[in-house]
């Protein structure tokens, strides 16, 4: 089989020369295990399982071959650390612009959301505290973008913000408890169930939080392996899934009102499951509000559980 276009979208597994030297005095090999995403006239891209990619030359190569899209071993979705998951779910939800800060990501999505306009704030930061909080404000401030940071409850960095004087963001979408679950082998696709990866002007409209399509768009159709699931003709129901490395993350599950407790959000949600498994996930995960009781009671029964909490910080009000 050729390593060529043909494979996009498979996981493989790829033997390369490193350009060191091995210990048998020959060329140092190394593996590289994830799915194809891209491939050129030089170079294969590989999706890892915590979501990093990798470039391979070509030249480099010695064998390749695919693997099977569930790996014998896992890890449960709760061993991982939070900073961990962060970034996973960052990449599930990209910014249209990214910008590194040491090991923080400063992102800004013309306000589409707060997941995609705040500094991720996961590990250092690379420069003393105070510094990186006058780079993360004229970052914003370049951007004429309210300051504000995603910190995980209960961490150091919430600290920090809190000793320099930030406060919590008010109001419903102030923070979230992101929760998680180990996946099954199979799940129930709904038949009248349709997964695109686009998010087409019918389903943008049942999502409540588009001010600015596009934007919207550039956040929620960026990453390589997305579906965006409607039921319905005209659709009542929407829901998005996306697989990062080995997880799969849901999100925007919508019911329009008058079909509402019907079992139309169960079905998004078994068939955005089915969906991620088939494309490699092993582990799922969802960010939702504490008090939106109706969504947490209906991923409860496929097993999610709480992992941790985030918050919004801003600035304090300047003095008058």
């Amino acid at each position: 089989m050729t390593l060529d276009a043909a494979v996009i979208g498979r996981r493989i597994v790829v033997r390369h020369e490193t350009g060191g030297v091995g210990v048998s005095g020959g060329p140092e090999m190394s593996d590289v295990i994830g799915h194809v995403t891209a491939v050129d006239a030089t170079s294969v891209t590989l999706e890892l399982r915590d979501g990093r990619t990798a470039d391979v030359a070509l030249s480099t190569i010695v064998a390749w071959k695919p693997v099977p899209e569930r790996p014998l071993r896992r890890r449960r979705a709760l061993s991982i650390d939070a900073d961990e998951l962060t970034r996973i779910t960052s990449l599930g939800w990209p910014a249209i612009e990214s910008v590194a800060l040491g090991e923080w990501e400063l992102r800004a999505s013309g306000r589409f959301t707060g997941r995609a306009n705040s500094v991720a704030t996961t590990g250092s930061p690379g420069v003393p505290f105070d510094q990186a909080l006058q780079e993360v404000e004229g970052f914003y401030a370049a951007r004429s973008l309210p300051a504000q940071a995603q910190v995980i409850v209960g961490s150091s960095h919430e600290r920090s913000f809190s000793d320099a004087g930030w406060v919590r963001k008010d109001g419903y979408y102030g923070g979230a408890v992101v929760q998680v679950a180990d996946l099954e082998p199979a799940y129930e696709a709904d038949p009248e169930a349709r997964i695109s990866p686009r998010a087409d002007d019918e389903w943008l409209a049942h999502y409540g939080r588009v001010d600015d399509p596009a934007s919207a768009r550039a956040v929620m159709e960026a990453p390589s392996r997305v579906g965006f699931v409607s039921i319905g003709g005209p659709v009542l129901a929407i829901g998005r899934v996306v697989v990062i490395g080995e997880w799969a993350g849901l999100s925007a599950v919508e019911v329009v009102p008058s079909a509402r407790r019907q079992g139309l959000a169960r079905r998004i949600v078994e068939t955005s499951l089915a969906w991620g498994v088939e494309h490699g996930a092993d582990k799922a995960y969802l960010q939702t509000m504490r008090t939106n009781t109706a969504a947490l009671a209906l991923y409860e029964p496929y097993g999610f559980t709480d992992h941790h909490d985030y918050v919004y910080l801003q600035p304090p009000a300047p003095v008058r």
